[in-house]
């Protein structure tokens, strides 16, 4: 036998236990991802159906760093370089229920981060508008994105306290980033009947998730939901 045989006779028999590998590691996740549904996010009081399937549907373990996947789907945030990080899986569960996500909803999130907010309501409403401050994670947030499958999904590095005007107005607002204030634009930005779920206090202590709700007279009421800590709402 060649040389140039042997190495392809060696390469042809290592394939399938790459195979093997690569379809083990993905019935882990699997396997990871409906346990934290069950018992992170279902157990803790989530019931919107459309929420934990979209919650069990999405694989968190590719919008995190590699050096992070084995704890994917660990009940924490994790970095994700930047000063950034993908929130808790029960808060991203909680957020996206909480502004009553329907088929054609538009939505405007605030704070692209790796993604992962947005692929979770891509399924859920008809279009997702996200804006990230930090020029590489709006890049490689929107690389990912595009390879996952999402054509619902437009993202723009920008500065969130001004929204996306252009397609405004939105069903619903997702904020990522704890602001000390609620943006006015954002707020002019919001659909009469619409909500908007942002964390608001100061960024090295406990904030409060606020849900803000634009009746169909345009009035504004608030309400704090829980508890949070987010990363600071950047500005440029």
């Amino acid at each position: 036998m060649s040389t140039s045989g042997l190495r392809i006779f060696v390469l042809a028999a290592f394939l399938p236990h790459l195979a093997v590998s690569a379809g083990q590691e993905e019935a882990t996740h699997t396997g990871a991802r409906e346990n934290m549904v069950h018992t992170q996010i279902e157990q803790r009081g989530i019931a919107d159906k459309s929420v934990l399937e979209a919650m069990s549907t999405v694989p968190r373990h590719r919008f995190v760093p590699k050096a992070y996947r084995d704890r994917a789907y660990q009940d924490s945030p994790l970095p994700i370089g930047h000063g950034q990080t993908i929130s808790q899986p029960y808060i991203v569960a909680a957020m996206t229920e909480l502004v009553r996500p329907a088929a054609s909803s538009k939505v405007l999130e605030i704070g692209t981060g790796s993604g992962y907010q947005a692929a979770i309501l891509a399924g859920l409403v008809d279009h997702v508008y996200t804006v990230e401050i930090v020029e590489a994670l709006a890049d490689s947030a929107r690389q990912l994105l595009q390879q996952e499958g999402y054509d619902n999904i437009s993202v723009r590095e920008g500065d969130g306290y001004f929204g996306w005007e252009q397609y405004a107005p939105y069903d619903a607002i997702i904020v990522t980033a704890a602001a000390q204030y609620i943006p006015p634009p954002l707020l002019e930005q919001l659909k009469p009947g619409g909500r908007m779920i942002i964390p608001v206090g100061s960024p090295f202590f406990v904030q409060r998730l606020m849900l803000v709700e634009k009746d169909t007279d345009g009035d504004i009421s608030s309400r704090s939901v829980m508890s949070v800590r987010f990363v600071p709402f950047t500005r440029e």
